[in-house]
């Protein structure tokens, strides 16, 4: 197959996994209070709508299939030399909220905070991170914009679910392999992970006690975190802004508007 005959093929494949479904019209999460209570730093939970979305939610067995940093407006980011940088990827309003991402199609983006005004959305805080140190992080992602993202982790991630001996050897993962040189590609919570990683702060570390009953952590590969690690991770604080919220001076199960005539069955739409 040509260099030009693959490209295409790689391009259709791609168009074909980011297609996505419309929004629902009622959505899961209150947007509004989302952006009103979201820090710099905070890592924000998507589940996406699109064709990869819902591969990476199989494998994951989690409904959180896109992860992004939110970094704030222009003016909160600390590092003069990450707002121009800023500046040179994203020509809009001082005053918009702004995230980091990798998008299939598009590699390592900034996006205003609003492209996911109407998904579902968790924030997960970083517990006791100090302001500089997230300001490492935010300018550590910054710094990978424009790097392109890597199709083949997802692949790779599938793998691991399928007998190791009966793969053929060019198709066994990459994850692994040594001397594999500077890394030029990412997925979403790859370039999240290895942000963390700069300042040693934790998402799903090994940990392990010695012969001598020291404990001791290990950092895992950031190739293989997936946006539901920050879901499970100890050291991230779970926040939720549902779209239906509730008072306080009942329980709020009381309140919910259940329809009590119908009843419906799994394969019915739902939100």
């Amino acid at each position: 197959m040509g260099l030009r005959s693959k490209s295409k093929l790689i391009d259709f494949i791609v168009d074909w996994l980011a297609y996505e479904r419309p929004p629902s019209t009622i959505p899961m999460s209150d947007y509004e209070r989302t952006r009103y209570e979201i820090k710099p730093g905070d890592v924000i939970l998507i589940e996406g709508r699109s064709r990869v979305s819902e591969v990476i939610k199989n494998i994951t067995q989690s409904r959180w299939s896109h992860a992004a940093l939110y970094i704030g407006r222009l003016h909160e980011i600390e590092d003069p030399i990450s707002r121009l940088r800023v500046k040179d990827y994203f020509d809009g309003q001082p005053d918009v909220q702004l995230i980091v991402e990798s998008e299939l199609g598009m590699g390592t983006v900034i996006r205003p905070l609003s492209t996911y005004d109407r998904d579902h959305l968790r924030i997960c805080r970083p517990r006791d991170m100090t302001f500089s140190d997230a300001q490492k992080v935010i300018s550590y992602a910054i710094g990978r914009l424009g790097t392109d993202y890597d199709i083949r982790q997802i692949f790779d991630l599938l793998r691991f679910l399928v007998p190791w001996l009966i793969m053929p050897r060019k198709w066994r993962s990459s994850l692994f392999t040594s001397h594999a040189g500077k890394t030029t590609k990412t997925v979403c919570s790859t370039m999240i992970a290895e942000a963390f990683a700069s300042i040693q702060y934790p998402i799903l570390p090994l940990v392990k006690r010695s012969e001598n009953h020291e404990v001791k952590i290990f950092r895992r590969n950031p190739k293989l975190c997936t946006p539901s690690d920050f879901d499970y991770s100890p050291y991230f604080d779970i926040i939720k802004y549902p779209f239906m919220n509730f008072a306080q001076s009942q329980p709020h199960y009381r309140l919910l508007p259940w329809d009590k005539d119908k009843t419906h069955s799994e394969n019915q739409p739902h939100f």
